[in-house]
């Protein structure tokens, strides 16, 4: 049982002083969490493969999900891959910092426990101004995963950190919310055309606007469980981002998918479940227990997605019905999203 300490800190006017003291833990190797502008992530020092270690114990998470790097200057990204080709230097000068993880060639000082044992490395640089100035301070690479319980939705505030990984883990870094609610979007550039293997804050048609052809991995468009696939991003193996209720998602024209919740919601009362929906239209004709609209824009959908799944949850709901959103834009990264929250529980009309 660790003791852990929970940090407040205002982005606008970040205490240095409390950073480095943070910062300090890392260089120990010790866990902390931080925000940054997609979820909070569980970090540890990436070059002490003991540290990394800790994170899976702490996480319960499999040993072969691999683990994105987060940096705070090119210098390291020179140092964390063997090989920087073109397209990832433009993307890094368009996306970073920002939600954008490129898969390069790792370097020798790529610890195994951070690949998966894989000869490729995540990097990304985060936004978040307490992210980038920590990562600064600490002096090297952090290597976080998102700060939940393996399987769990992935945390959009401190409290949910909280809730999974209180007396898991050294510190919580508090800063309130995240921006985004997605995690960040995952490109694989060691292939001869640039594969998405995961959607997220940045979407597939910036990517195409800026480099051209870009694949899209079965697994980011799947709606049946895939085995047997080698992750080199997190988010393609195990299940995800799921409450403890059941989720159905349900898509098709947005009248057929209202029309099936309220047939599901009045089958499911009748035999005494707790119906939760989730709705993209402030304007329903649903009659259940728990009802939340996660916003009308794709915006305001990815950033309320994991929250509202939680909530579900302190709500005591047995069944959440989700609504399908369109594939666009991120579309795509909530839909991926969902359907994994949902173990690939999907209902078409």
């Amino acid at each position: 049982m660790y003791k852990t300490s929970v940090i407040k800190i205002n982005e606008k006017n970040i205490d240095i002083e409390k950073i480095r003291k943070v910062a300090k833990l890392l260089r120990e190797g010790k866990l902390v969490a931080f925000p940054t502008e997609t979820v909070y992530g569980l970090g540890a020092n990436a070059l002490d493969p003991k540290a990394v270690e800790k994170i899976f114990k702490a996480k319960k998470r499999p040993a072969d999900n691999p683990i994105i790097v987060h940096v705070s200057d090119e210098d390291m990204v020179y140092k964390l891959a063997k090989k920087v080709p073109k397209k990832a230097l433009v993307l890094m000068k368009k996306f970073w910092p920002g939600p954008l993880t490129l898969v390069l060639k790792k370097s020798d000082i790529v610890p195994d426990v951070v690949t998966a044992g894989l000869d490729t490395v995540a990097i990304r640089m985060p936004s978040h101004k307490v992210a980038l100035v920590l990562i600064r301070e600490s002096k090297v690479p952090i290597a976080a995963p998102s700060a939940n319980l393996a399987g769990r939705p992935s945390p959009t505030r401190a409290e949910d950190v909280i809730d999974d990984l209180y007396g898991r883990v050294d510190a919580i870094i508090d800063t309130g919310e995240t921006y985004i609610g997605v995690e960040s979007t995952v490109l694989d550039l060691t292939s001869r055309i640039p594969t998405l293997l995961r959607p997220g804050g940045t979407t597939l048609e910036e990517l195409e606007y800026v480099i051209g052809e870009v694949r899209l991995h079965s697994i980011v468009i799947a709606q049946k469980e895939m085995k047997s696939i080698i992750a080199k991003s997190p988010g393609m193996k195990y299940r995800h981002y799921a409450p403890e209720a059941e989720v159905i998602v349900i898509e098709g024209k947005s009248d057929e998918v209202k029309k099936k919740i309220i047939e599901l919601v009045d089958g499911y009362k009748k035999i005494g479940k707790k119906v939760g929906v989730m709705t993209v239209y402030k304007s329903h004709e649903y009659k259940t227990d728990i009802i939340k609209f996660i916003g009308e824009s794709l915006k305001d959908v990815a950033k309320n997605l994991f929250t509202s799944l939680r909530e579900f949850d302190k709500e005591k709901v047995d069944v959440v019905l989700a609504e399908g959103v369109e594939e666009k834009g991120l579309g795509l990264a909530v839909m991926n999203r969902l359907r994994k929250a949902a173990g690939y529980n999907i209902i078409k009309v």
